[in-house]
């Protein structure tokens, strides 16, 4: 049973921001003053098993480094934004590319950067510390903070209401 009040059937696509969603809003910076982030392992899982299920995913950010593009492509995620400076943008790129419709999509964000594209998806989902802004808008607000399994969180309960969370392309990375 999902906790999310939304018809979960009609999800064809998982879009995320990065910081303060996939990774914590605390971001360690190396020596050279570069930004590292965290990643959750679950958040991991849950994404490469919706794309081999086949649900579109994408990544939405503002910030940029090899890493985090290095993470996601292995993931197997196709639709990556870096260095989003306006992510309406960028998300209709995404919904051009890929057909979608934007009832279809769920979108994690936690900032105000996200608010624009929170406004135009079915689905509109803040992690447990977002900013009061964006929980304000959001459709679904996870009980999950941000980097904590927030993807996981929805993903999980998406695929589950649509009876694809186990089967044989669950037991294998």
């Amino acid at each position: 049973m999902s906790n999310i009040n939304y018809d979960l059937k009609k999800i064809r696509a998982f879009a995320f921001d990065v910081d303060g969603v996939l990774s914590t809003d605390i971001i360690p910076l190396s020596p050279e003053g570069d930004p590292m982030r965290t990643v959750n392992i679950k958040d991991g899982y849950a994404l490469q098993l919706a794309i081999k299920k086949g649900y579109e995913v994408a990544i939405i950010t503002g910030g940029y480094t090899d890493a985090v593009r290095i993470r996601f492509e292995r993931l197997g995620i196709r639709h990556i934004y870096m260095r989003s400076s306006v992510k309406i943008n960028d998300y209709n790129d995404f919904i051009e590319k890929t057909g979608l419709k934007h009832d279809e999509v769920m979108y994690a964000g936690d900032d105000i950067p996200d608010f624009e594209v929170m406004q135009l998806v079915g689905l509109s989902v803040a992690p447990a510390d977002a900013a009061p802004e964006i929980k304000q808008i959001a459709r679904y607000i996870s009980i999950r903070k941000g980097g904590e399994g927030v993807a996981r969180d929805v993903i999980e309960q998406t695929m589950k209401a649509q009876d694809k969370w186990m089967g044989q392309e669950a037991f294998g990375w």
